[in-house]
């Protein structure tokens, strides 16, 4: 998840191709990338010009993510909120906003439409946000809305 939101921020589109086509080095270098505005920059240019010479051909540019619901501390996004609520949980937006970027991002992403969000009471948890004792997928909620 944190090189998915660098290059979310970098505004490219890395198929799992690419990826895949990456080596492990590679890999772990852009996982340590700073994520300073001027660093997101020289990422874009760097996944550009190492993307061009893999086998699904250069990456495709996307707009960078500027305002996204999780860019935004001081109000809950949509997404996780319907996401909670179909499995009977809630995240207050004092929580919300106490949260790092990076596990908001997360959050975000596993609450998407069509994602299962088998992952999303496990992240819950690991935030900080939820009950231990009842993550496993099958057992219910980890926390009972009021």
């Amino acid at each position: 998840m944190a090189v998915r939101r660098k290059i979310d921020l970098a505004g490219v589109k890395l198929k799992l191709q690419h990826w895949n086509e990456l080596d492990e080095s590679e890999r772990t270098e852009l996982l340590a990338w700073d994520d300073a505005p001027e660093a997101i920059e020289a990422l874009r240019a760097h996944l550009m010009q190492r993307t061009a010479s893999l086998s699904p051909g250069q990456a495709k540019e996307l707009p960078r993510s500027v305002g996204e619901p999780w860019q935004q501390i001081g109000q809950l996004p949509g997404v996780l909120a319907a996401s909670c609520a179909q499995l009977g949980l809630s995240v207050g937006v004092e929580d919300w906003a106490a949260l790092d970027e990076l596990q908001r991002f997360a959050l975000v992403k596993l609450s998407h439409p069509g994602h299962e969000h088998r992952n999303l009471p496990r992240a819950l948890v690991e935030f900080g946000l939820g009950d231990a004792g009842a993550c496993v997928p099958g057992d219910g909620p980890i926390s009972q809305q009021p």
